[in-house]
């Protein structure tokens, strides 16, 4: 399949939101999730997939608003645990290359971790570290297999070996992560506070221990993934009247705030533009 993105998501998954580039150019890419066995479902979202073949063409850089989530990736071989990137992910895809993902469910990975999740934002660290050696293991014979179903088959005993006992925090963690992520009219962290039943400090440690970044980015990033999927989406939108439904007092601080962290030096009618201009 050439200049084309080919999608084997499960039926049952979401299209995944906050990539920025839905038209890449010529060349073999694929994207694949699946979703875990059941009996990791509180601490593993998902398993994904993204391989691509480039060779004898130029590179093609990818960008993503990364989610509130841990990610185990293994990639060359290598496995790693990455914390929470707050800002935008750049990445250059070039030659022939296989990366396969554990995204852990918001607040899912604070057992494994034995410490604030916050302390891994923007960094990542050795999988041995975490999962022990039988990783390294594992990781070498990733890029071999047929498909996600195949990866995952290698990865999953190791995570339900590791798989923590249930926390009632991180559960919670998860539920309010996921409040941010689907009400639309929740705009600010007070809001998520109140219908948690805390005080606003108590849900700030509470998201610093447990997902990573604080409870104002979370609602942030999703009303900004929000914003970036209608304009993909090629709806004809009115930036005032999205900027207030996202959150914002007024219609410069959402075009500033989408300026830095989409990139590309542009104002959403521009972005719009590109994503249809090909």
């Amino acid at each position: 399949m050439i200049g084309k993105t080919r999608r084997t998501d499960t039926p049952s998954a979401d299209a995944p939101r906050g990539v920025l580039h839905t038209h890449l150019g010529d060349g073999t890419f694929e994207h694949a999730r699946q979703p875990p066995a059941p009996a990791l479902a509180a601490f593993v979202e998902h398993y994904w997939c993204v391989r691509w073949d480039l060779r004898g063409r130029p590179p093609q850089p990818q960008e993503t608003l990364p989610h509130p989530n841990v990610h185990l990736v293994v990639e060359r071989g290598e496995a790693r645990v990455w914390g929470v990137h707050d800002g935008r992910y750049r990445r250059v895809m070039e030659g022939r290359e296989t990366v396969f993902g554990v995204k852990f469910a918001a607040g899912g990975f604070r057992a494994l971790l034995r410490g604030p999740v916050g302390a891994l934002a923007n960094r990542s660290l050795p999988a041995r570290e975490i999962f022990g050696d039988g990783i390294d293991a594992i990781a070498p014979a990733i890029p071999a297999c047929s498909d996600i179903a195949a990866m995952a088959a290698l990865v999953e005993p190791l995570l339900l070996a590791n798989a923590p006992a249930p926390d009632p925090l991180a559960a919670q963690a998860r539920a309010l992560v996921a409040q941010a992520a689907n009400d639309r009219d929740l705009l600010r962290a007070e809001q998520l506070a109140e219908r948690a039943g805390m005080g606003l400090r108590a849900l700030q440690r509470l998201f610093r221990e447990y997902v990573g970044v604080s409870p104002k980015w979370v609602i942030a990033r999703y009303r900004l993934h929000e914003a970036v999927a209608q304009l993909q989406a090629g709806r004809e939108l009115a930036w005032a009247e999205l900027a207030l439904a996202l959150g914002y007092y007024d219609q410069a601080h959402f075009i500033r705030d989408f300026r830095r962290l989409v990139g590309c030096g542009c104002a959403p009618a521009d972005y719009a533009r590109r994503q249809h201009t090909r």
